[in-house]
């Protein structure tokens, strides 16, 4: 471990404390902490072999003779190995056996799950009483690693209960076990086939997995580790058989497999098994070999590459370790920066440096700083961008991580962001952000709350963002894109800087171990302001990418979000198993289909400007009652959001069973008021930034919004999606939001200027021979749906209103008709202005360059300043758009 506090005489010392696995003791029981495994003050990285089942004694005893157990126990001290599992019940002089060996033990809770069990009340209540027993005779040894309530229950008998029923049924198991050692861990081990299980109650994540090909088994940690989210991942068996590969190749593969689960981040991980001996149903086995011993405890060549693995474990021994600017930016955070700096004196990395950018504090900041071995640099308050831009001017490392002043890294954070950045081709690297324990009721709340720091995935290893609180990028990347924008000040710098890496062509990974502790607010108030403050961001964000923003004002990610806190959608489907036919696929996962527009309106936070709506046609019931008949609208709208709010209050864990009954009814209060709260602060801080459903975007041109076609002559030949490229680019270039048509589309090119309406256009290329084209372009305006919605549904009032007499609703209804279709026309002329005149200036360079004949783009023929001015976007932000050929498809997914 590494510790940077300096000493009263000010000189910098910096202490390496080898890691020792921690000795097994009263009080030292095992607890989850994030994404591993402590015991103690120290990281417990499971180093198991399962043990058994063996042949039954004459008492039913299904473990060796106690010479034979402290025999084998000996020879795993011995090979590095400071865990072992079991598959039954073991009997307490096997648990203090291990804890003379300084091993833990995953007690293995068995029960009869091989059969329909649910269906039989006395089978279902048979199982309930073992799993008692079986807790009530090891709890509190203090060997006890963890206790399995499962293994592998077969996917045909949960196919058969349905997913819902076996996880009730676990949870149960749970329940049991907790009451009768309520300091204890428990877990359930799942396989490939039963992925799908949702067990969020349990302590960390067990998976058996066999995969005889290293890639594979990579990608597949990886999946798991997004299955397990904050939990840690372990593996329960992994292994195999030296009968059918022989024993040099079992040695190889148990090899790369452990190094391969540590390199995943996993907390640890189980060789299956320590002795060819095994017995089941009844039988020995004797047509598989999978241990690393003989039945006649013979050592095979796989022990002695465990015992290399473990020992080099967890990280490589010979590693080349980059050097890594860790950049913490501060304003006025004296509260949490000395628990920022202490964790960041505690990172076991070699070669790292830390640098304090202290933007204009006013509180004792750099007082604090000051203290520890950094580099102090104070600034004026210039923003959190320009903070992070002075931390990469003064990194001397090849990586700069950043981290935020109310975070804690776990010790290894930088080790496995370096070992990510090695085995991958990323520009950065982001990791999880967890919310610690302890901070106050206030804060559990907020941490189940949305709007929190999330990452977004698109596919289990490569990331779509990741958040500024835990983000590493290669320093070279950064000084490419010029750094952050200075003009986000307070939020949103890490959306624009992943966005801009990405349009570069660079990609982000995502390392699940790469873990940081940060504090959620734990006032109402400061999560309110923060809120808003992020809705600012999105207005500003919105400004300089229009593009990636839907005509309501939110980004559509093409990713998967990940985090605590995200409302679901009223009558959400648990989403559909992938099974096989007859239930035969070995690898099982759900699908979730991506949700409607029309079922995301209420996680929005323009919800309540629907709300409002309502709210004011259900007063004008005063002038003209008939429009009473929207108050149940009104009610609808409200309850939809309410009962969103208390659904996820529901779902969210903060009580726990200790807790008294009024207490956790509080918490969920609050969580609940908490979901209502969060849109609405959105809400107002992004009206206050420009981000309104009502917006328009580009240039004030107008053009009488009615088809017509347009004709450029080109005296040398280029493909069609280089045409339209280069329209793009200038359409971007003019402020227009474009968007390209899709796979089904009989249109290549649209352009939005508000929510009412805008216009679309076609290209046809006609081959003159020579290399001549004529290209042609069709423009046509495009009305919204509720552009035609809206005033037709003011002027039926308006007609309703008339003939009922109402004298004040007639007028108004007419005039909210007009005032829609103005603005709709408004919306369509200026987005047909906006084509014209981006053909228009494509014509006039086609006419200066008609005798130029080349095959180059049209950016490389024009003169270089013209050319520069259309690829960069006003903010110097955009570069040359992707392939026009290639557009993104994938899942996506809403913040909210």
């Amino acid at each position: 471990m590494n510790r940077i506090l300096k000493d009263p005489s000010g000189s910098a010392k910096q202490v390496r404390q080898n890691y020792s696995p921690p000795t097994v003791t009263a009080n030292g029981r095992p607890r989850v902490e994030g994404k591993f495994i402590f015991a103690g003050d120290e990281k417990l990285y499971v180093r198991g072999v399962t043990y058994g089942t063996f042949r039954p004694d004459a008492n039913g005893q299904q473990f060796p003779s106690p010479e034979v157990v402290e025999s084998d126990f000996a020879a795993m001290a011995a090979n590095n190995f400071n865990a072992v599992r079991t598959y039954t019940v073991p009997p307490r002089w096997l648990l203090d056996a291990a804890q003379r060996y300084d091993l833990y033990v995953m007690v293995g809770l068995p029960w009869v799950q091989h059969v329909a069990f649910l269906d039989n009340k006395k089978q279902r209540l048979s199982n309930e009483t073992r799993i008692r027993d079986g807790v009530r005779s090891c709890a509190g040894h203090p060997a006890i690693l963890c206790f399995a309530l499962g293994n592998e229950i077969p996917a045909s008998i949960v196919r058969w209960h349905g997913a819902k029923r076996i996880e009730r049924f676990i949870k149960r198991l749970y329940e049991i076990g907790r009451s009768e050692d309520s300091f204890g861990l428990f877990t359930y081990v799942n396989y490939p086939s039963t992925e799908y299980l949702n067990l969020p109650f349990l302590d960390f994540v067990c998976f058996n997995v066999y995969l005889e090909d290293q890639k594979r088994l990579e990608a597949y940690l990886a999946r798991l580790q997004n299955i397990a989210g904050d939990r840690p991942l372990v593996m329960a068996e992994v292994g195999l058989d030296s009968r059918r590969n022989g024993e040099l190749k079992q040695a190889e593969a148990l090899g790369w497999q452990i190094q391969t689960t540590f390199a995943a981040g996993c907390a640890g991980a189980f060789v299956f098994s320590w002795t060819d001996e095994w017995f089941r149903g009844g039988f020995d086995i004797e047509d598989w070999d999978f241990g690393v011993t003989t039945r006649d405890r013979r050592a095979k060549p796989a022990l002695a590459r465990m015992r290399k693995a473990f020992a080099e474990g967890p990280f490589p021994a010979d590693f080349r370790w980059p050097r890594v600017s860790v950049v913490v930016c501060s304003y006025n955070g004296s509260r949490t920066i000395r628990e920022c700096l202490e964790g960041l004196g505690r990172l076991d990395y070699p070669n790292y440096e830390v640098i304090v950018v202290n933007d204009g504090s006013t509180d004792t900041t750099a007082a604090i700083a000051s203290e520890y071995d950094v580099r102090l640099i104070s600034t004026k308050n210039r923003g959190l961008s320009n903070a992070r831009n002075t931390g990469i001017e003064a990194a001397t490392g090849e990586i700069v991580a950043y981290i935020d002043d109310d975070a804690s890294p776990d010790p290894h954070w930088l080790t496995y962001l370096a070992i990510a950045f090695q085995n991958s081709s990323h520009a950065g690297i982001g990791g999880p952000n967890i919310a610690p324990a302890g901070d106050g009721h206030t804060a559990h709340c907020v941490a189940h709350a949305p709007g929190n720091p999330v990452h977004i995935l698109l596919s289990d290893q490569e990331a779509e963002h990741i958040p500024g609180c835990n983000m590493a990028f290669r320093k070279a990347c950064l000084q490419e894109i010029g750094g952050f924008d200075p003009n986000l000040r307070v939020a949103g710098d890490d959306v624009d800087l992943c966005w801009r890496l990405q349009q570069r062509g660079w990609t982000l990974g995502f390392s699940p171990a790469a873990m940081v502790w940060h504090h959620r607010r734990n006032s109402v108030r400061a999560y309110w302001k923060q809120q808003q403050g992020y809705g600012k961001a999105e207005g500003l964000l919105e400004k300089k990418w229009p593009e990636k923003y839907n005509p309501l004002g939110h980004v559509s990610w093409v990713g998967r979000v990940y985090g605590n806190g995200f409302t679901q959608m009223l009558g959400r489907r648990r989403g559909r198993i992938y099974q096989g036919i007859w239930g035969s696929a070995p690898f099982q996962s759900i699908y979730q289909p991506a949700p409607t527009r029309l079922r995301s309106l209420p996680m929005m936070p323009e919800w309540f400007l629907v709300i409002l709506a309502l709210a004011v046609f259900s007063a004008f019931g005063f002038l003209w009652r008939p429009l009473f008949l929207t108050a149940p609208l009104l009610l609808v709208a409200v309850g939809a959001l309410l009962a969103q709010a208390i659904m996820n209050a529901a779902q969210s864990p903060v009580a726990n069973a200790t807790m008294a009954p009024f207490a956790r009814v509080r918490l969920r209060v609050l969580t609940a008021f908490l979901h209502v709260v969060q849109p609405l602060a959105r809400l107002r801080g992004r009206l206050r930034c420009g981000l309104t459903p009502w917006r328009a975007r580009g240039s004030r041109r107008s053009s009488l919004p009615f088809p017509r076609t347009f004709n450029i002559w080109r005296e040398y030949w280029q493909a069609p999606d280089k045409w339209l490229e280069g329209l793009e680019v200038e359409l971007r270039y003019r402020g227009a939001i474009v968007r390209r048509g899709g796979d089904f589309d009989r249109w290549d090119l649209e352009v939005r200027s508000g929510i009412f309406g805008g216009a679309r256009l076609l290209m046809v290329i006609e081959e003159h021979g020579a290399g001549k084209q004529l290209a042609r372009f069709r423009v046509w305006p495009k009305y919204s749906l509720i552009a035609v919605a809206l005033p037709l549904s003011c002027i039926s009032l308006s007609i309703i209103a008339g003939f009922d007499s109402a004298q004040l609703a007639c007028p108004i209804f007419a005039a909210l008709a007009l005032l829609f279709v103005v603005r709709a026309f408004r919306d369509c002329a200026e987005a047909t202005a906006l084509l014209f005149h981006a053909l228009g200036k494509m014509k006039g360079r086609e006419a200066a360059a008609c005798s130029v004949v080349s095959e180059q783009p049209l950016s490389e023929i024009i003169s270089p300043a013209v050319g520069q001015s259309l690829i960069a976007r006003k903010d110097n932000a955009m570069a040359q758009p992707k392939p026009f050929a290639t557009a993104a498809v994938g899942r996506r997914s809403s913040l909210y």
